[in-house]
């Protein structure tokens, strides 16, 4: 018995650690959101550019560049333009019906997450906002110290 406990801790143990960590971010990749990383998040929206990829949740950090008008068909969104560290640019959603307006100006550093979507100019984020059913961990916005959601 003694032999088969340490081949457990020794080699099967760390294997399944590993094994899990890796299916806890696959699964649900929202649940370790660190808003206080340096990362820009540009690797995984160019990578869901480059591969026309829709529906994925994506944390990015960058420069609003360009203040939009809000979009008031259906649920009001209040639109701006971001521009990552790598120069790609998204444009983002956020919908004020369920959550509170940015008080934005241009130059503005900001951290998201929300939802992907791709579109032939870069790609829209939106819901960064709270989900109301309570189905979703939903998304945010970090805007001077402040979590919008």
């Amino acid at each position: 018995m003694n032999r088969y406990l340490q081949l457990f801790s020794r080699r099967l143990l760390p294997l399944l650690i590993v094994l899990g960590l890796f299916a806890a971010q696959y699964f649900d990749p929202g649940t370790n959101v660190d808003t206080g990383s340096n990362r820009s998040g540009s690797g995984e929206v160019e990578a869901a550019f480059t591969a026309q990829h829709s529906g994925q949740w994506v944390e990015a950090s960058g420069r609003v560049v360009r203040l939009l008008a809000d979009d008031k068909e259906g649920s009001r969104h209040q639109r701006f333009i971001l521009e990552l560290e790598s120069g790609h640019t998204l444009l983002v959603a956020h919908n004020i019906d369920l959550a509170r307006r940015l008080p934005l100006a241009r130059n503005d550093r900001v951290e998201l997450r929300g939802r992907y979507e791709w579109n032939e100019r870069g790609g829209v984020v939106h819901w960064t906002h709270h989900d109301p059913d309570g189905r979703l961990q939903g998304g945010w916005i970090l805007h001077e110290g402040s979590r919008f959601r």
